[in-house]
């Protein structure tokens, strides 16, 4: 016995049963026209009171149809809605008449031919969706061969007085009626002894389901069906009860003929591929308001679920499960962010994503492979501007900035699921919320901020991620970045000194980058190389810096945006960190050196000293000469002999005290 079975019953709940066992009892005197003709009006009143059914309706027509325009769609929710309330009140009339009464109204005479089939079969699984009114299913000992025991799966209503007024009425043709927390050994019993049992088709299973195509979209789909077949030595029956005008139906019966040795995750696709053909015949029959497609939380993304999905050997064209990615505005956040995204992408077959980022980044994310679409946000969109490019075109939202916009932006468009860390100002427009630890948190890297979100919505998080560029660097053409766009406080003032010593040493050639704010940085360093520096500050587009960071064999750097890209382009960087923090913001990957005095006001994070500078005085020339020297003696580029200490997690840390 169920939990809910022992409680007590509320008030409320007998109120309605009385309601109920009235509004039946008024029903029962009427003819069945009637009835039918007022389950239609109730139906239309339903469809206008109850906006969120509507629009519900509307959303799964549209992902099943979607070469159809919005008046067909229109049409066909208002025939749902009215075909729905005729069918249940209907239903509940007919299930408590005699046989002789309701075989008036429901043609059964298509049975006979497949009752040789049936008669023949071992035992059978009926399939019975929700198309028309299923209800009237409960009479079939009436009108099946006898001899066999007939069952129907069924799942409680909560309200507990109703429930057993239900389970009385469809017990009284003679059907077995099985509880669906124990149908299933039950059920595969009385296969086994020669029954039939009835299974609803479901295509909301959660993660008890099989994601296989429906309509062309990956849906939960219960395997239950074909568990019991393969487990029953059943055969699978169809049962279809097909509305075919007022007050009348028609059972659409067909036998499946399948491959015994056909798989669970094959045959649950093959049913969903035949209950298509059904539905397809009277759209407004099937029951539009239920959600087929429901994007499952917290994990929408596949990897984990224990069924998992399954693609057909020949699926046909599969709809895209979209999903928006709102990137970060500076470049190095947006870089520390690219393997969240790419194992986003990976996190199922269906996955389409795009990236919403601000234009002047719009080139970096075009390069990554796993990028489908880059949407970008101009100079002059404002929130409404945003919102309508993204309005109707994905169902999930994933927001990497923490800003109040970025969720007003995607809440506005109306993307139903919206994803993001919980922040002042901006939880309202978010559904979906990803923990974090309570306060005080440990030291992460800003790029385990953005994978927790990719591991929160089901990524998976060990599988190897092939590179995403092979360099073919010039051996001694070397990178140097010596601004940086946040402030003064992260630059090193000796880039100069140390590169020109460097290429008197060993002839190496360095690629000044920056941005156009930093020309005149750019000059004075180029003067000071002489033929032994190219100065392309404020001279590339962000693919051409891509491009000659890659002829790079390192990149000698502050923390910058540029040090995140050499990074991610596998770039060894040779990085100076002073008012900011390599625990949070240091070059991701192997064989990267980050140099730092650690003192006694570092890391302050601010964009100007406002003190003597140093955390960045403290680093010497000669210490930023020797770790650019081992790091080509490590790669063989110049003459070999240097000590190289490399700390465990493959970033080489030359510090003092």
């Amino acid at each position: 016995m169920t939990k809910s079975a022992n409680r007590p019953i509320k008030f409320t709940e007998r109120l309605v049963y009385w309601l109920y066992l009235g509004i039946g009892a008024a029903f029962l005197g009427l003819p069945l026209a009637w009835t039918f003709r007022i389950g239609q009006g109730i139906g239309l009143v339903v469809w206008a009171i109850l906006p969120g059914y509507r629009d519900l309706a509307r959303r799964n027509l549209s992902r099943a149809f979607p070469d159809w325009g919005s008046e067909q769609i229109d049409q066909c929710i208002r025939k749902h809605f009215q075909t729905l309330g005729a069918n249940f009140l209907c239903a509940f009339v007919l299930t408590q008449k005699p046989w002789e009464e309701t075989r008036k109204y429901f043609d059964v005479s298509p049975y006979e031919t497949v009752r040789g089939g049936v008669d023949a079969a071992n035992s059978l699984v009926a399939l019975v969706p929700h198309i028309g009114n299923w209800e009237l299913m409960v009479t079939v000992p009436n009108w099946a061969s006898p001899g066999p025991k007939i069952a129907a799966i069924f799942q409680r209503l909560r309200n507990r007085l109703i429930d057993e007024h239900v389970r009385k009425s469809r017990g009284l043709s003679g059907l077995e009626l099985l509880d669906r927390s124990e149908g299933f050994n039950r059920g595969i019993a009385m296969l086994k002894q020669g029954g039939i049992v009835a299974v609803l088709s479901d295509q909301h299973a959660g993660d008890k389901g099989i994601w296989v195509p429906f309509f062309g979209r990956l849906a939960s789909t219960t395997p239950l069906p074909a568990i019991m077949t393969k487990k029953g030595h059943a055969r699978i029956c169809w049962a279809v009860v097909q509305t075919v005008g007022v007050a009348r139906w028609r059972l659409a019966v067909r036998l499946e003929e399948l491959s015994p040795e056909i798989s669970t995750e094959e045959l649950t696709a093959v049913l969903n591929e035949h209950l298509e053909e059904k539905i397809r015949e009277n759209p407004a029959d099937w029951f539009w308001v239920h959600d087929r497609w429901k994007i499952p939380s917290p994990r929408f993304l596949l990897q984990e679920y224990k069924r998992g999905f399954y693609l057909p050997k020949t699926p046909g064209e599969l709809k895209p499960f979209r999903i928006v990615i709102r990137s970060s505005n500076w470049l190095g956040d947006a870089v520390m962010s690219v393997e969240a995204v790419r194992r986003i992408k990976r996190g199922r077959p269906d996955a389409q994503v795009t990236i919403l980022v601000k234009r002047n980044l719009v080139e970096f994310w075009e390069s990554v492979p796993e990028v489908d679409a880059v949407i970008p946000i101009e100079p002059k969109d404002g929130v409404l501007a945003v919102a309508n490019k993204l309005k109707g075109r994905f169902d999930v939202a994933i927001l990497f900035p923490n800003s109040p916009r970025s969720g007003l932006e995607a809440w506005l468009a109306k993307i139903p699921r919206r994803v993001g860390y919980r922040r002042p100002w901006r939880d309202f427009f978010l559904n979906q919320f990803i923990p974090e630890p309570a306060p005080p948190q440990p030291v992460r890297h800003h790029s385990r901020a953005y994978l927790k979100i990719a591991e929160r919505i089901g990524a998976d998080m060990d599988e190897p991620l092939p590179p995403i560029t092979v360099s073919t660097p010039d051996p001694l053409t070397l990178g140097l970045c010596p601004g940086a766009e946040y402030g003064p406080a992260k630059r090193w003032l000796h880039f100069g000194e140390a590169a020109r010593i460097l290429s008197e040493r060993h002839g190496i050639r360095w690629l000044i980058f920056g941005t156009a704010k930093e020309r005149a940085l750019g000059e004075q360093i180029a003067s000071e190389l002489g033929p032994a520096g190219t100065n392309l500050v404020g001279q590339t587009t962000l693919s051409q810096l891509m491009n000659e960071l890659s002829r790079c064999r390192a990149l000698l750097t502050n923390d910058t945006g540029t040090m995140h890209l050499a990074a991610h382009l596998g770039v060894p960087t040779i990085a100076l960190f002073g008012s900011t923090e390599p625990a949070l913001t240091g070059p991701v990957g192997e064989g990267h050196t980050v140099i730092r005095h650690h003192v006694e006001c570092s890391p302050c994070f601010l964009r100007e000293c406002p003190i003597d500078f140093r955390c960045m005085e403290r680093i010497t020339v000669s210490e930023v000469v020797d770790a650019v020297e081992r790091v080509m003696a490590r790669q063989g580029a110049v003459q070999k002999g240097w000590d190289v200490a490399t700390a465990g997690n493959g970033r080489e840390q030359a510090r003092t005290p």
